[in-house]
């Protein structure tokens, strides 16, 4: 779009992170679309009443008291479309962040295109119709009664799709796909290559010393949202040192809190260069945080698994998207912390979570809350096993320590033996598919 542009191209007149913060607000605001809807509603109506004026043809056949009366019904169908689409979008946003974790709300259903493309049309129908209602006089313009007659039919049909899609939409599979859909773009964007062999061990492990000078976080206590990690290299490769990223991003900094550690050269940076380099938020987003995904799918399970709710199927759905996510995760190449020039020199180091992050935020919340519930340990460990067979060889220790553990928690939870050796069978479907095989088998 042109406003996307035109934020990119000042881009360096505003700061790498404002730019950023504005991008990611407006791909979730819901006003956006509508605003630019009514713009192209009054350009539109203007540039058909002109080329009406070269048409002789009667296209539609009303009159003007016809052509007013369609108008003035486009109107009363489209404001209450627009009144009907936002209502039931806050009834779904209630039941989406109550049902399921309020986390979905940003990073899905404000921006579902399909949403917000309904209200555009609305807007736009709206608009137009209102446009040429005022610009009716003694004569009829053919052509905009004809384009606004296909818009309201356009709009009826997009309102009868929007309901049926809404309806879709909620379902919980629906929304898990969702947010799993978006981790993976998320997975390969921050780890482009396939695994080839096993990960670089972590910078910070290398030791490379005490900072010269630090960094701390100045202005309002937020979020990490994303860190320009290429003018850092630059920086770093022009003062010959090492800029170290203090926080993860997803961290939430206080302020006064340390940002960044300065070695070598790198202690002669201008401070607010490298705060430009740094998108701070009210709360996560996926556009950098590989784990945020891991994180929304593992509350909707909680929440499933919760008391109040008691309803492990929903889990299970949940942790078949997380499965998804290791799977991808696991092929491929997470680098290491440090990140070099085109010299191969160390310029900066910037934490990324490792393996062991990913299997422990897929694993160990789910296993401790829901280790009761049959369906919860059957499909873990089906999980676990899949991944054992199908992933390198070095990601196997992660794994199988959590199927140790796994072994060692369900005791607890199931006394008879016959309970206990069901919940040790493996399941994708959490209960209904290898225990009655496995019985067939037996039997």
């Amino acid at each position: 779009m042109g406003w996307i542009t035109a934020l990119e191209r000042g881009r360096e007149r505003l700061g790498w992170n404002k730019v950023y913060r504005s991008l990611s607000y407006l791909r979730s605001a819901l006003w956006v679309v509508p605003i630019i809807a009514v713009v192209l509603g009054l350009l539109c109506i203007r540039l058909l009443m002109v080329v009406d004026g070269w048409i002789d043809y009667d296209l539609t056949g009303f009159g003007v008291e016809g052509a007013r009366s369609l108008y003035q019904t486009i109107i009363t169908l489209t404001l209450s479309f627009v009144v009907f689409t936002f209502g039931s979008l806050l009834v779904a946003i209630q039941i989406a962040s109550g049902q399921l974790t309020p986390r979905i709300i940003a990073t899905t259903l404000l921006r579902d295109k399909v949403i917000k493309y309904t209200v555009g049309l609305n807007v736009f129908t709206m608009l137009f119709a209102v446009s040429a209602l005022n610009r009716t006089g003694e004569e009829v313009q053919q052509l905009v009664a004809l384009v606004a007659g296909l818009l309201g039919i356009s709009c009826v049909a997009s309102f009868l799709f929007l309901i049926d899609y809404a309806a879709r939409l909620l379902r919980p599979v629906r929304m898990v796909a969702l947010v799993c859909e978006a981790g993976i773009e998320v997975i390969r964007k921050v780890y482009p290559e396939a695994a080839t062999e096993r990960d670089e061990t972590p910078a910070a492990a290398t030791g490379i010393g005490p900072p010269a000078r630090t960094v701390a976080h100045e202005g309002t206590s937020q979020v990490v949202l994303a860190v320009e990690v290429e003018s850092l290299v630059e920086e770093a490769r022009r003062l010959d040192g090492i800029i170290e990223f203090v926080p993860q991003v997803g961290d939430f900094v206080a302020t006064d809190e340390p940002l960044f550690h300065l070695h070598g050269g790198a202690a002669r940076a201008d401070d607010g260069m490298l705060r430009a380099a740094v998108a701070f938020g009210s709360e996560r987003t996926m556009e950098q945080d590989p784990t945020f995904a891991f994180r929304i799918l593992v509350d909707i399970a909680l929440k499933a698994l919760s008391p109040a709710i008691n309803d492990p199927t929903t889990a299970v759905l949940a942790m078949d998207q997380i499965h998804r996510l290791l799977r991808v995760v696991g092929r491929q190449q997470l680098h290491s912390d440090a990140i070099r020039d085109a010299a191969g020199s160390v310029r900066v180091v910037l934490r990324t979570p490792n393996w062991n992050d990913f299997v422990d935020i897929a694993f160990n919340e789910i296993r401790a809350c829901g280790a009761g519930s049959i369906q919860i340990p059957r499909r873990q460990r089906a999980m676990l096993e899949n991944l054992i067979a199908t992933l390198p060889a070095y990601r196997h220790p992660a794994l199988r320590e959590q199927r140790d553990l796994l072994d060692r928690t369900l005791p607890d939870f199931y006394k008879l033996p016959e309970d206990l050796a069901l919940a040790r069978i493996p399941d994708t479907q959490g209960l209904g598919g290898a225990s009655s095989a496995r019985r067939s088998a037996g039997g």
